[in-house]
């Protein structure tokens, strides 16, 4: 069990401390739902996770198998919905590669990124749209 203690500051902004390591992140509403986009809003860390998760899981995998993954890129782009209630409706993940598409170990690192906890942790409407490139 981790612990994330959050501390709502007043005008749609927010502290969160992970428990573990006291580090801290803010998050604040984005323009189009009354805030001012100063930070990350709570759905920008949701897709934030999933490319981070699918990186980290990657890197776990590609350290076992002894293949450097130096230089790998993930860009997320999160959408919402246009009707009620609002969520998020689609995230696309572009995974830059820094080793070729015929390297052995891609069939593995590809499914450790579809393997990874916030992968399976998206709820099924949320399409997920992933596009590869390799080196």
């Amino acid at each position: 069990m981790i612990e994330i203690s959050i501390d709502y500051q007043g005008q749609l902004h927010c502290s969160a401390t992970h428990g573990p390591s006291g580090d801290s992140l803010a998050t604040d509403a984005p323009v189009d739902n009354n805030g001012r986009g100063e930070t990350f809003s709570p759905t920008d860390l949701v897709a934030t996770s999933l490319g981070a998760c699918m990186a980290t899981v990657m890197g776990i995998v590609a350290r076992q198998k002894e293949i450097s993954l130096e230089g790998m890129k993930l860009g997320v782009h999160k959408y919402m919905s246009e009707d009620s209630p609002r969520r998020i409706s689609k995230l696309e993940v572009e995974v830059d590669m820094p080793i070729p598409e015929d390297h052995p170990g891609r069939e593995i690192l590809q499914g450790a990124a579809l393997g990874c906890p916030v992968h399976h942790s998206i709820h099924p409407e949320i399409e997920v749209l992933l596009t590869w490139r390799w080196k």
